[in-house]
């Protein structure tokens, strides 16, 4: 007793009520709980090195593999100005030198996120050396920087002075960890640790400091020298020292002292400066580094005039003059100046100012020890008109190649223990994977382990042939209903 217009108004309805209860059904029933991505979490550390500060902006995942984050490098941006520990006589513009590059860090940062990130200054030799000369300026310092990022709008943790030990072990996790032999993504999407031999070791030079970081073939025999951690649920145990006073710029000073003292005199001849090389400089300031343990001879002026003789032999007797070789004599394992150390093994990687000197004398492409030997030694020979003709805006550094260059290859063959057979072992790199290579980003995968993990938010979710269905049966409810109401609003009954 319907109407045609009823029958298919009743149609429609019933067609819409069909379609939507099964897309309701497909919304309900087939959805499962699925993991969304973590949240970025980040982390800024200041490297306070003799010469410079940098800092260093990192991020990692929320849920951390295996108990430490999976970390990469966002931002590196060098500090203007000298070294913190060159601010004695000005503590506060230690603090304030830090603000350019906090910034620029900051821009990198969702402003929710920045009052949860860990901020940490980490200074290293140039502030020990500087603790050594005067402990309250060296507070103050820290004082100084201490108010500055306190007040940023970051979670600062803290400044302090980093241990000669951790400089080196927290090196050898940033090599290893860019590299991938600490944790490495597979191919069939799971984080593996690859094998414990692979491990390679670190070598470091800053300004004021060296050190040497590796996994020896045995037991170490000397405890102060093992360094232990644990990253990505595995245990490492390394060896690892660090020379204070003999990174580069204290071997330097030291190297000119030692010349002084032998040779008394208004004028100085320098084996390790290119011949035609002369300055002057100024002799009271060469004796205040805690490095120095005498006095100016009598009787010199105050003005030191030095003038070069490109002698590479002599340069090399000058430069062991600077290790006590003889205190290492009837010891099987050591170094210099009495220090343990069993004998290198594997790989290794030399950054800082390992690269530097060897990418200028353009010895970063796997060349033999000979080759290294005899491409340094023709350096030195050069004459100090030719080299500053050849490489115009480099004058800071120019003079003292030489000198680093015989001094790299004196401490790792004489000093270290690497021989021709062992050299190639040695790649002389700035970055390991595109990070670049220190002590910040390992200080950081070893904070991240402190740092609670966030469990991964939950959502609901269908597969893809399911979340099409259910569109599909809401479109056609949509359709259904509106027929439906065209059908009621606009179908004039006879």
């Amino acid at each position: 007793g319907l109407s045609r217009k009823e029958q298919v108004f009743m149609a429609l309805l019933g067609a819409s009520g069909v379609a939507g209860l099964t897309a309701l059904i497909l919304l309900l029933v087939e959805a499962a709980s699925v993991l969304l991505p973590a949240d970025l979490k980040f982390g800024i550390v200041f490297d306070a090195g003799s010469s410079h500060t940098s800092l260093f902006l990192y991020q990692w995942p929320a849920d951390k593999e295996n108990g430490t984050g999976v970390v990469s490098q966002a931002l590196a941006c060098q500090v203007e100005g000298p070294g913190i520990s060159s601010y004695a006589s000005d503590p506060a513009q230690a603090g304030e030198s830090l603000q350019g590059c906090l910034e620029e860090a900051l821009v990198l940062i969702p402003e929710a996120q920045r009052r949860k990130t860990p901020t940490f200054l980490g200074a290293t030799a140039g502030m020990r050396l500087l603790r050594q000369k005067n402990s309250s300026q060296a507070r103050d310092i820290f004082a100084a920087v201490t108010q500055v990022l306190g007040r940023s709008p970051v979670d600062f943790w803290g400044a302090e002075l980093l241990a000669g030990q951790d400089e080196g072990a927290f090196g050898w996790i940033t090599v290893n960890y860019g590299l991938g032999m600490l944790v490495k993504y597979s191919f069939t999407g799971e984080w593996i640790r690859p094998p414990e031999e692979t491990l390679v070791g670190a070598l470091d030079m800053g300004g004021a400091s060296t050190q040497i970081t590796f996994v020896p073939g045995g037991p170490i025999s000397d405890k102060s020298t093992q360094a232990d951690f644990r990253l990505y649920g595995s245990d490492y145990s390394v060896y690892t020292h660090s020379y204070l006073c003999f990174g580069r710029d204290q071997m330097l000073s030291r190297l000119l002292i030692g010349l002084v003292q032998s040779h008394p005199a208004a004028l100085l001849r320098h084996p390790c400066y290119l011949s035609g090389y002369r300055t002057t400089l100024a002799l009271a300031p060469l004796y205040e580094s805690p490095c120095v343990d005498t006095t100016p001879p009598l009787g010199l002026p105050q003005n030191l005039t030095v003038e070069g003789t490109g002698n590479p032999g002599a340069c090399v007797s000058a430069i062991q003059e600077l290790f006590n070789f003889s205190a290492c004599q009837g010891q099987e394992d050591c170094a210099f100046d009495g220090v343990y150390q069993p004998p290198v093994r594997g790989q290794f990687y030399a950054f800082s100012n390992f690269y530097y000197t060897f990418h200028f004398l353009n010895l970063t492409s796997g060349q033999p020890l000979s080759t290294a030997n005899a491409t340094i030694w023709e350096f030195c020979q050069r004459s100090w008109k030719l080299v500053e003709a050849s490489y115009p805006g480099q004058d800071r550094w120019l003079r003292d190649y030489c000198a680093s260059g015989l001094y790299i290859l004196t401490l790792l063959r004489d000093g270290y223990g690497f021989s021709e057979e062992t050299w190639p072992t040695i790649q002389f790199r700035k970055q390991a994977d595109g990070i670049d290579i220190g002590w910040t980003l390992g200080y950081m995968l070893n904070l991240t382990g402190m740092i609670p993990a966030e469990a991964p938010a939950q959502w609901r979710a269908q597969s893809h042939s399911i979340w099409v269905a259910t569109v599909v049966f809401l479109v056609l409810t949509l359709v259904t209903v509106l027929g439906a109401a065209s059908v009621q609003l606009f179908w004039v009954q006879d």
